[in-house]
């Protein structure tokens, strides 16, 4: 909904004024209309002139960037009409290298960064100039940026020719290729100044340019390895050093928390990153970095079989005949692909990463340990064998070269390994027995395809093969043509059909799996058990529940239903406690025997009960069961039936309003699933920016994040400006009631740090609105953990002395996290709206249980706070 209605232009002529008196007409000729070109000019001089005053605007602010940028086409140009050949000249006097170097031309550490060779080079520069090297001058002034960017040239120069000279040792081919490189372009120290400029930047996007830099240079120094891209990745270094001395930090820290759907996106990024390395080597001729060897996964010579039968006749185990065979598996469009299903095939596991699917994450298990144990086997056969193998393309028996292709799937391995407890999200049931059935069918139908037009057709291979052969044969189909270096193949392909059958089985086998994988992630999922969390989804909308029971179908709940299956307690084990979110969901009437049947279950299992987060009723039932009592937080109930914000208690609001219809911010009604990408990335980076500013994990449990926020059920209210820029963002949970939605619970609240102000109270009163006109009973503004109206022990159903001792000490940890997390903060906040308060409780049987209650629930809300940010934690409230 938009909530600043568009409103017309005033009619600002005079209808009712009387007519003039009609004169004679004159005439006049008619002037024809104006020309095609006519057109195109006045155009053209109208946008000209709109855009003069940016233009002015950005030479005034980047005056460096320009002077590069003209210092750049001027040499390029005087070197185009007064040389033969630009690159000879730039390479024998301007570029890096060590070459350049012991001539004496100690000029070049600067001057490379200023010339380029090629017109290719040359427009590329311009645009990284104007694209990132004017804005980051822009944001350091040209002072500072003048200075970073001549710091990060000169030390990346000087770095990475220091590498390049000790090189060698590592690797002589390598070492070489570096020592007669030469390197020019303003490319590296961009990128040095921008890895410099993060030091000054918000939390989110210090992380994201850092990250993004680095591993964008590694992947281009070691598969890639030329000294351009060596320098590249030592300017970043160097601009990372540079930086906080010369630019400083930003003031709000170097702390790097982050959430759960950020890290495993990070994962997802990694994976993905080892699967493209080799093929970014694979299209790259001229790569010799040291995992460049990589590319001979997807190699492809010119053999024929001819040439092949005609070598291996000589000799059939010579090193030539064998090169020839594993050519001829590797040549051609069909083997190319072949070979890089099983790379897209990671790509895909990358995505299911990036959605927590534990199936994903197995997967990546198994695929990197099977590269580990490849690798594991070129190396013994390597220096066990006496036949020099040529798996990776290499037949020189070095070390070195045997160790590379460890490195990669070792590093994902175990990165993997102690980030599994990420991955958690299991698909609805059934998913994967369809899967595999599906695989299953497709093998044996291949199969069996395979073995009868190979039959029908045999005397197209070169070596005429039975049935039993082409059934043996088989399985080496289904496998990455590379992977059969090591087996002497019986027949080849000696025709189009017979190619087209050898080389394509393989290829439909795996586009199957791919493709059935990728739809696998694709199916919804609702945590760790989706199928009961589906079930309880079902329950909820068709019963009632209270403001908070939509987080009951949050991931990380489990579910215990009634003999009935009219009602559920949504439900975690922590430390021996079964701890529930909110009240049982089901018939009003039901509640307490859902309650008792809870209790003797989870007795019965050997946990301790404890209801969290319960209302009054719920707290009223489990007192007369002699249970015990403590308030942990109070709900804001905002009724709408009368509902105007007027009158002075409101006038924080109404500013609020005003100033969103003054600066142009609208308020709009999404649904994240299906919101454009530019709105969705927007709200990411807003909330990944605040909870990274915490410097703690995001808090679960009760408070939602960004996969809560991704559900099709919960509404979503933008703030969002003429320019579509997203100033902040609430979430809205629907409440039930005997199956119809009567209210909404806020949850999720993002504001973006540098936006407009006052969006997230323009936001509630809107959508308080909106949701007034649609019928809606309420809004509940949901709870604060550890954060209440009034005195701590006050309005207890019953208070012993044990749980006032624990009320009062719940009250001091509240106040001590405020500094932290802001419960006090944002109750305070939601006091503008003037609400109704009603308290939620937290009720148990067993005081005896309280210690492991009070620790269940510090994991719940922080299952993922690592040793370093409790002792951050402790140290804020240490200093408050």
């Amino acid at each position: 909904m938009n909530a600043t209605p568009n409103t017309g232009t005033p009619n600002t002529g005079t209808p009712n004024a009387a007519a003039p008196e009609p004169t004679a007409a004159v005439e006049t000729p008619a002037e024809s209309p104006p020309s095609a070109l006519r057109r195109l000019r006045t155009s053209v001089a109208r946008q000209v002139g709109r855009a003069a005053p940016t233009v002015r605007d950005g030479a005034r602010r980047a005056p460096v960037t320009l002077a590069v940028l003209a210092i750049m086409w001027g040499v390029f140009v005087v070197a185009m009409l007064t040389t033969r050949s630009v690159r000879s000249f730039v390479d024998h006097h301007l570029a890096l290298g060590i070459v350049p170097i012991e001539n004496m031309r100690l000029w070049t550490p600067l001057s490379s960064g200023v010339v380029v060779v090629g017109w290719l080079a040359a427009i590329a520069s311009t645009v990284l100039l104007l694209a990132v090297a004017a804005p980051t001058e822009q944001r350091l002034g040209s002072r500072r940026f003048a200075l970073v960017a001549v710091l990060t040239q000169v030390g990346g120069a000087l770095v990475a020719l220091a590498f390049a000279a000790a090189a060698q040792v590592l690797d002589e081919a390598w070492g070489f290729q570096l020592h007669l490189g030469v390197f020019s372009g303003p490319f590296a120290w961009i990128l040095g100044t921008l890895m410099a400029a993060s030091a000054s930047a918000t939390t989110l996007w210090r992380r994201r340019i850092r990250v993004g830099l680095v591993a964008f240079t590694a992947v281009l120094a070691l598969f890639g390895g030329h000294l351009g891209d060596v320098m590249a990745l030592a300017t970043v270094a160097v601009g990372a050093v540079v930086g906080p001395l010369v630019i400083g930090r930003s003031p709000r820290g170097s702390r790097l928390a982050g959430t759960r759907r950020e890290e495993r996106v990070l994962v997802a990024l990694v994976v993905a990153a080892s699967a493209l390395g080799p093929m970014i080597a694979a299209f790259s001729p001229n790569a010799v970095g040291p995992l460049a060897v990589l590319r001979e996964l997807f190699r492809s010579q010119p053999w024929t079989v001819d040439e092949v039968n005609l070598v291996c006749a000589a000799d059939q185990t010579s090193a030539d005949c064998r090169r020839g065979l594993l050519d001829l598996r590797l040549g051609g469009v069909g083997p190319v692909i072949a070979s890089v299903l099983p790379s897209v095939y990671l790509l895909v596991l990358a995505d299911g990463l990036r959605r927590g699917r534990r199936f994903a994450w197995i997967a990546a298990v198994v695929a990197q340990a099977a590269l580990v144990v490849l690798a594991a086997a070129n190396v013994l056969i390597r220096f066990v064998d006496d036949n020099d193998t040529i798996f990776y393309g290499t037949a020189e028996p070095t070390l070195y070269r045997s160790v590379v292709p460890f490195v990669v799937p070792v590093l994902v391995l175990a990165l993997l390994v102690v980030t599994r407890r990420r991955f958690d999200v299991a698909a609805p049931r059934g998913t994967y027995r369809e899967l595999w059935t599906l695989v299953a069918a497709t093998a044996v139908g291949l199969g069996v395809l395979y073995v009868l037009l190979g039959t029908w057709i045999r005397r197209s291979f070169d070596g005429d093969p039975s049935v039993g052969a082409l059934l043996l044969d088989y399985p080496q189909r289904l496998v990455p043509p590379v992977l059969l270096q090591w087996f002497d193949a019986p027949f080849l392909p000696n025709s189009g059909p017979t190619t087209l059958l050898y080389e394509w089985t393989g290829i439909v086998f795996w586009l199957v799996l791919v493709v059935a994988t990728a739809a696998s992630f694709s199916r919804v999922t609702y945590g760790v058990d989706s199928d009961a969390a589906e079930r309880a989804r079902e329950v909820l909308r068709a019963s009632s529940g209270s403001a908070l029971s939509w987080m009951t179908t949050w991931r990380g709940n489990r579910y215990w239903f009634t003999d009935d299956g009219r009602s559920y307690v949504a439900f975690r084990v922590i430390s021996g406690v079964a701890l529930t979110t909110g009240d049982p969901v089901g018939p009003p009437a039901d509640r307490r025997s859902a309650i008792v049947g809870f209790a003797e279950y989870a007795a019965a299992n050997g946990w301790s009960p404890c209801f969290y987060s319960v209302t009054p009723d719920a707290a009223a039932i489990t007192s007369e069961l002699g249970w015990e009592s403590i308030q942990v937080g109070e709900e804001t109930i905002l009724p709408l039936k009368d509902l105007a914000f007027t009158g002075k208690k409101f006038q924080d609001v109404r500013t609020a309003v005003n100033r969103a219809k003054k600066a142009g911010v609208e308020a709009e009604w999404i649904s994240f699933p299906t919101a454009p990408l530019a709105v969705t990335d927007q709200i990411t980076a807003i909330s990944e920016e605040w909870v990274a500013d915490k410097g703690m994990p995001e808090m679960g449990f009760t408070l939602g994040g960004l996969d809560e926020v991704d559900d099709p059920a919960v509404r979503c209210l933008v703030a969002i400006d003429e320019h579509r820029t997203v100033h902040g963002v609430t979430s809205w949970m629907p409440v039930h009631r005997d199956g119809v939605v009567v209210g909404w619970t806020l949850d999720f609240m993002r504001r973006r740090s540098e936006g407009f102000r006052p969006a997230m109270e323009f936001l509630i009163a809107s959508a308080a609105l909106s949701l007034q006109e649609e019928g809606a009973e309420f809004l509940s503004l949901s709870g604060a953990p550890l954060a209440k109206v009034g005195d701590p022990t006050e309005d207890s159903p019953q208070a012993t002395t044990l749980s006032t001792m624990l009320e009062r000490l719940l009250d001091v940890v509240g106040r001590t996290l405020e500094p932290v997390y802001g419960f006090r903060s944002l109750l305070a906040f939601k006091s503008k709206f003037q609400p109704v308060y009603e308290p939620m409780y937290m009720t148990f049987p067993d005081p005896a249980a309280l210690p492991s209650i009070g620790n269940a629930i510090g994991r719940a809300y922080l299952p993922d706070v690592s040793i370093a940010q409790s002792v951050r934690l402790v140290r804020t409230m240490m200093d408050r």
